[in-house]
């Protein structure tokens, strides 16, 4: 879990850096349409276009990255859990008839 983080800061510094690029181009592109030169709106619009593809393909890529090892880990978590029962069944039963015990405490107070 602890080797997650660092990754989890640089994925986001990177978003960051992207989304403060797209950002800079747009306004430049904003600044521009004022001056109304056709060829300098041209170059920009297309600059701006060219981010925005570039900046929405690596969003793509993280989200299914990230998705990814989500699903991995929640596999992992799951096999452990499935392996923990198997393992342990009557400490399983013991848990599952105590958390049994206490929602029904819970439910039947109302």
């Amino acid at each position: 879990m602890a080797s997650r983080t660092p990754h989890v800061d640089e994925t986001t510094r990177q978003l960051k850096e992207d989304l403060h690029q797209l950002s800079h181009t747009i306004e430049e592109l904003v600044s521009a349409t004022a001056d109304d030169s056709r060829s300098n709106i041209k170059e920009l619009r297309e600059r701006a276009e060219k981010r925005l593809k570039e900046t929405r393909a690596r969003l793509e890529a993280r989200g299914e990255r990230l998705y990814g090892e989500a699903r991995d880990t929640l596999h992992h978590q799951a096999d452990a859990c499935d392996r923990y029962v198997h393992d342990n069944p009557w400490t399983s039963i013991g848990i599952g008839a105590a958390v049994g015990v206490v929602i029904g405490m819970l439910i039947g107070r109302r």
